[in-house]
C-alpha cells in the first residue's frame, strides 16, 4: 500500500507542479510585460510634455522678442525720420491717471522729457483723453511740465483734449500754454469725489458680525462695514475741500484772466468744447490736425513711451501677487 502511495505520489507530483507552473507563470509573465509597457508609455508621455513645454517656452520668448524688437525699431525709426525736420512732439495721456497705469506721472513725464529734448520739435502737444484719476499723479505731471516749460521758454506747449478732458485730465491740461478741444469734447469737472458704500445695517439684518482690529480710534473710519460718526464725516470733508482748493489754485494759475467770472466753473460740472470756450476753460476749437496745419508742420511724432512685454508681464504678476497678499489678515499701516 505504501509502495502504491509512493508510486502514485511520485507520478502525480510532476503533473501538479507542471499545472501550477502553467497557472502561475503565464500571468506573471503577462503582468511583467504589461507593467513594462506602462512604464515605457509614461516615459514617452513625460518626454513629450517636456519637449512641448520647452517648445512653447521658446516660441513665447521668440514672439516677445520679435514684438519688443519690432516695436522698438519702429519707434526709433519714426524719431529718426522726423529728426532735424520740424514736427509736433505728441505725448498721449489716455485713460485713468494712476500710479500703475499708462497715464502715470512716470510714464507721461518720461515722454514729455523726450519731446522737449528731441531735435526739430516745433511744439510739444499733450494729447489728452482721460476722465481723471489720482490727484497725486496729476499734480506731479503738472509740476513736471511747468518745470520743463521754464527750462525751455521758447518751446510752446499745447494741450489737445479729444473725447474727454475731465478732472485730473483737465488738471494736466492747464499746464499747457494753449488748450484746444473739439466742439463735443467734455471739459471741466473741477472737483474732488470720494465714493463708497455702507453695509452696516445689511450685515446686522443678515446676522453677520464684523471683526476689525485697529490701533487708533479713527484708523478704520473709511471701512464700509463700520459706522462713520459725525466727527469723522466732517474730517473727511475737510480733506476733500482742501484737495479741491489745490485743484482750483492750479486752474487759476494756468488759465489766469482767461477764465470767466462764473463760480460754477469750480462746481464739478462738465461742459462741451463749445461752452468751455465761452467760459475760458479752453482757447480754441480744434485738433492735432488743425494745430499741425496752423503751425505749418507736415508731420507729428509720438514720444509716448510704450510698455514692453516684460513690463506688462511683470505688472500682471505683481497684481496677482498683490491680490494674494491683500487677502491675508495681517495688521498693516
Amino acid at each position: 500500500m505504501s509502495e502504491q502511495q509512493d508510486s502514485w505520489t511520485s507520478q502525480a507530483r510532476p503533473i501538479s507542479e507542471q499545472n501550477e507552473q502553467k497557472k502561475v507563470g503565464e500571468p506573471e509573465e503577462w503582468m511583467q510585460a504589461w507593467a513594462k509597457e506602462v512604464l515605457l508609455e509614461q516615459k514617452r508621455a513625460r518626454r513629450g510634455r517636456l519637449i512641448g513645454g520647452v517648445f512653447r517656452g521658446v516660441l513665447t520668448l521668440v514672439v516677445l522678442l520679435v514684438v519688443f524688437g519690432s516695436g522698438k525699431q519702429f519707434f526709433s525709426s519714426s524719431e529718426e525720420t522726423a529728426s532735424g525736420s520740424p514736427h509736433l512732439a505728441l505725448v498721449d495721456i489716455k485713460g485713468t491717471i494712476e500710479a500703475d497705469g499708462r497715464a502715470s506721472a512716470a510714464q507721461v513725464l518720461q515722454g514729455v522729457q523726450r519731446a522737449f529734448k528731441a531735435p526739430g520739435v516745433k511744439a510739444v502737444v499733450l494729447r489728452i483723453n482721460s476722465p481723471g484719476g489720482s490727484p497725486v499723479q496729476a499734480g506731479q505731471i503738472y509740476e513736471g511740465i511747468v518745470k520743463l516749460k521754464s527750462a525751455n521758454p521758447t518751446l510752446p506747449v499745447y494741450a489737445v483734449i479729444e473725447d474727454l478732458g475731465a478732472s485730473g485730465g483737465y488738471y494736466i491740461a492747464v499746464a499747457a500754454d494753449i488748450i484746444l478741444a473739439d466742439r463735443a469734447s467734455l471739459v471741466g469737472s473741477i472737483g474732488v469725489v470720494s465714493g463708497g458704500f455702507g453695509f452696516k445695517e445689511a450685515m446686522e439684518r443678515l446676522g453677520i458680525e464684523r471683526r476689525v482690529f485697529t490701533s487708533g480710534d479713527n484708523k478704520a473710519f473709511l471701512d464700509p462695514f463700520s459706522e462713520m460718526n459725525i466727527e469723522q464725516q466732517a474730517f473727511w470733508q475737510t480733506i476733500l475741500d482742501s484737495t479741491h482748493q489745490q485743484f482750483i489754485a492750479r486752474v487759476k494759475e494756468g488759465r489766469g484772466e482767461r477764465l470767466a467770472n462764473n463760480p460754477e466753473i469750480f462746481s464739478g460740472l462738465v461742459w462741451n468744447g463749445e461752452l468751455a470756450l465761452g467760459l475760458g476753460l479752453i482757447d480754441e476749437l480744434g485738433s492735432v490736425f488743425t494745430l499741425q496745419s496752423d503751425l505749418g508742420v507736415q508731420q507729428s511724432v509720438n514720444y509716448t513711451p510704450e510698455p514692453n512685454p516684460w513690463q506688462l508681464l511683470e505688472k500682471r504678476l505683481g497684481t496677482a501677487f498683490k491680490s494674494a497678499l491683500i487677502e491675508l489678515s495681517a495688521p498693516s499701516y
